[in-house]
């Protein structure tokens, strides 16, 4: 089950699950995209492995990332 997070002015939502029994917790980041649809990426905490990225630059990327960071401890 994934679990609302936090929702961006730009329409970004982040939803996270539930820490898993490997102690892992799925971060999944979605933004809508008039061409493309949606672009989305994947997180696991603790270890902040990025998986199945799609339309984001690294920009991007590293300024999710700093939200997942700075968030991780709500977030877990």
């Amino acid at each position: 089950m994934m679990y609302p997070f936090m929702t961006l002015e730009d329409g970004t939502e982040i939803v996270h699950s539930e820490m898993k029994d490997n102690g892992e917790v799925k971060v999944y980041i979605e933004t809508p995209d008039e061409e493309d649809g949606f672009h989305h990426m994947t997180c696991f905490l603790p270890s902040y492995r990025i998986e199945d990225e799609f339309g984001y630059n690294e920009d991007e990327i590293q300024s999710f990332l700093d939200i997942v960071k700075r968030n991780e401890k709500r977030i877990l």
